[in-house]
C-alpha cells in the first residue's frame, strides 16, 4: 500500500495538554476545547487562540448546550467557581461570540496556509497532486457541486491506493464566497493539502469549529447541490 506523504500530523490531539471542561467536568485534550477569557471588569469573552493573559476557563460544549447552561444559570455558576468571583459580565450571545470567533480563527489559518503555499486550490492541480498520491487533505466549500466533489474524492482514493474505501473530502462550514475572502482568491471551491503538518493545524481547527456547531464532516444536504 502507498504512504501517503508526511502522514503524521504535527500534533495529535492525545498529545495535547489536557483541560477540564467547567460544564461537564471531563478532562480533554485542550485543542479540542474552548477557552472562555475574564477581562478587568469580570467581562467574559471567548479566547479561542488560547492567548489572553490570566486565567482562562475550558468548556468543551457544543452551541446548543452552552446556550441552554447559559440560559439556565448553569454557566455562570460554573464561571464563578472557575474564577472565583461572582461579578461576571456573562454577554447575552455569548454562543454566537464564540461561534464567530472559531469560524474567524479557522479562516485565518486557511489564510496564513495559502500565504505559506501549503494550500492548493483549482480542481485541476488538487486532481494532480491527488493521481500522485501528493494529497493528505481534501476540502470542499459548502456550496460546492456533487459532481465536483465526488471526481476529485475518487481521485484521491485511486491516488491514495484507498479505492473502495470511504475516504470523501470534508465539508466545510462555509461557503466558496467565505472561502475566497479568506483565502484572497477567486472563486475557491474545493481546497487540497499536500503537507501532513499543514493538515494538522486545518484539522484541528476545523474539527473544534465544527463540533461546537454541530457540522458534521459529510454534509448530506450541501452533497446534493449543484454548483
Amino acid at each position: 500500500m502507498r504512504k501517503l506523504p508526511n502522514e503524521t500530523p504535527s500534533k495529535p490531539l492525545d498529545r495535547a495538554p489536557h483541560r477540564k471542561c467547567i460544564l461537564t467536568g471531563d478532562s480533554l485534550p485542550q485543542d479540542g476545547l474552548v477557552r472562555l477569557a475574564m477581562g478587568p471588569a469580570g467581562q467574559i469573552a471567548p479566547d479561542v487562540r488560547a492567548k489572553a493573559p490570566g486565567r482562562g476557563a475550558w468548556i468543551s460544549v457544543d452551541r446548543t448546550s452552552l446556550e441552554a447552561a447559559l440560559s439556565k444559570g448553569q454557566l455562570k455558576s460554573a464561571l464563578s467557581r472557575a474564577f472565583k468571583t461572582g461579578k461576571l459580565d456573562i454577554p447575552d450571545d455569548l454562543a454566537g461570540l464564540v461561534e464567530s470567533a472559531l469560524e474567524r480563527a479557522t479562516l485565518d489559518r486557511l489564510g496564513l496556509e495559502a500565504r505559506g503555499g501549503t494550500l492548493l486550490t483549482g480542481s485541476e492541480k488538487i486532481e494532480t497532486e491527488a493521481r500522485q498520491g501528493k494529497l493528505v487533505l481534501l476540502l470542499h466549500a459548502s456550496d460546492a457541486g456533487r459532481d465536483g466533489c465526488a471526481k476529485l474524492d475518487q481521485v484521491w482514493r485511486v491516488g491514495s491506493d484507498r479505492e473502495g474505501q470511504d475516504i470523501r473530502g470534508q465539508i466545510l462550514p462555509v461557503d466558496r464566497q467565505g472561502l475566497a475572502v479568506a483565502l484572497g482568491r477567486q472563486n475557491v471551491v474545493h481546497i487540497g493539502i499536500t503537507n501532513a503538518r499543514a493538515a494538522g493545524r486545518i484539522s484541528h481547527m476545523l474539527e473544534r469549529w465544527r463540533r461546537f456547531i454541530g457540522h458534521d464532516i459529510v454534509d448530506d444536504d450541501a452533497e446534493k447541490k449543484v454548483a
